[in-house]
């Protein structure tokens, strides 16, 4: 028998600080409702901006994702978030068309310059995408918006809620199998096939592969095993209702694509939301 405690209220939702290729704005935006209202620890191992997390408050928990910047950054507000506050307010003062490619290639050394480099490039490059080239430089062009600090800022509120939270850089499939029985999984993983309109996949196509998916599936039916409670989003797409075949829950949700340069490309398309639970 799994035993559950009461472990988030969104009444006080943190507005996510990062713009993320594939976040989860929309879902807890438009489908608030398709959370457990109950469990032990909350679990996410494709962080991102946490779109999730920020909505449901949990008390405590993991939080990982398999890029070591973007967490280092998560652990930085964690422990320095006043120093990131203050250099993200001189990167307003200064930003401007050059200066973004300057800082671009420039390398910052100290680990709160490192994460207000990471937040002040992901607000005005290109439609929040992170992507690197083959020498892992981040080579996103700056995009259309200015705005550097933001009035939904709250590094103070988003430091008290990590305290009770793990944070790794570690692949997913460590992450899942040390779920026990009563906790939580929220797994939104890399697109790796085309569904609908959606134009998603040609940026993550080639890191994270259909056999990674097949390994996600297969640690998320462990996690199932053991008692884990899990809710999963995935492409509308045939191949991944064949994958995940046997779940108990399997359910298209509407949804508009944001990532297409035009904004006549970004047509309605539909996402999986897959859930081993009722």
């Amino acid at each position: 028998m799994i035993v559950v405690t009461a472990q988030h209220e969104n009444t006080s939702a943190i507005t996510p600080f990062l713009k993320w290729a594939g976040g989860k704005r929309w879902l807890v935006s438009a489908h608030s409702d398709v959370f457990p209202r109950e469990y032990n620890r909350y679990i996410e191992p494709f962080l991102g901006s946490g779109a999730v997390f920020f909505h449901l408050r949990p008390k405590c928990g993991v939080l990982s994702d398999k890029n070591p910047a973007l967490i280092d950054t998560y652990d930085t507000i964690k422990t320095d978030w006043k120093k990131i506050q203050a250099a993200l307010r001189r990167y307003a003062v200064c930003h401007e068309h050059n200066y973004y490619y300057e800082e671009r290639d420039r390398r910052r050394l100290r680990k709160h310059t490192r994460a207000a480099q990471f937040i002040y490039l992901n607000r005005t490059c290109w439609n929040g995408l992170y992507r690197v080239n083959l020498n892992g430089k981040f080579n996103v062009p700056i995009g259309t918006k200015d705005a550097v600090c933001l009035p939904t800022d709250d590094f103070e509120e988003i430091s008290k809620i990590l305290q009770n939270f793990t944070l790794r850089a570690s692949d997913f499939e460590v992450v899942i199998d040390a779920a026990n029985p009563g906790d939580f999984i929220f797994a939104d993983p890399p697109y790796t096939v085309k569904h609908n309109v959606n134009g998603f996949v040609k940026y993550n196509e080639h890191i994270f592969s259909w056999e990674d998916q097949v390994r996600l599936r297969d640690a998320l039916v462990r996690a199932t095993d053991r008692g884990a409670l899990i809710s999963l989003t995935n492409a509308d797409h045939e191949s991944v209702r064949n994958l995940y075949e046997g779940f108990l829950v399997m359910e298209p949700l509407s949804r508009n694509s944001v990532l297409a340069g035009k904004v006549s490309a970004r047509s309605p398309t539909t996402e999986l939301l897959i859930r081993n639970w009722v």
